[in-house]
């Protein structure tokens, strides 16, 4: 995933859907600041790539042990189609949920130090931040 000015977003895929659609209206420093259809994520690197992992499940997860991470936050995010879109400078990337509907979403993010670090003093990283984005349904 390319992140541009610290941030990127995961929004419904419709942008006639999105009543503000990205990057209008981020909150700097938040890690996840969430939107109707649309949440955004505040990295900690200015311009880098970072590794996104999406994960989706039948109900809430348990925690994740798999790695230690800096920031943890939930959100809840409405899809009309399940069809969903990732932005950064642009369209990005593609995924599909299970299905239109309510998702329960919980990011994870690792690495923010040593991308912050290595922005500053190399100008540009490459999958040094990693983010885990786990989905499941409402109830």
């Amino acid at each position: 995933m390319r992140v541009t000015y610290h941030g990127w977003c995961v929004q419904e895929s419709d942008e006639a859907l999105v009543p503000v659609p990205f990057p209008d209206g981020p909150t700097a420093g938040t890690f996840l600041t969430p939107y109707e259809r649309r949440f955004d994520l505040y990295s900690a690197g200015h311009t880098h790539t970072a590794a996104v992992t999406v994960e989706h499940w039948s109900s809430e997860p348990g925690p994740d042990g798999r790695q230690v991470w800096d920031e943890r936050a939930e959100c809840v995010f409405d899809s009309a189609s399940g069809q969903v879109a990732v932005w950064s400078d642009g369209r990005d990337e593609e995924f599909a949920l299970q299905g239109p509907g309510r998702w329960q979403v919980r990011a994870h993010c690792a690495g923010r130090a040593e991308v912050e670090r290595v922005c500053r003093e190399e100008g540009l990283a490459y999958g040094v931040e990693c983010y885990l984005l786990q989905f499941w349904p409402t109830s």
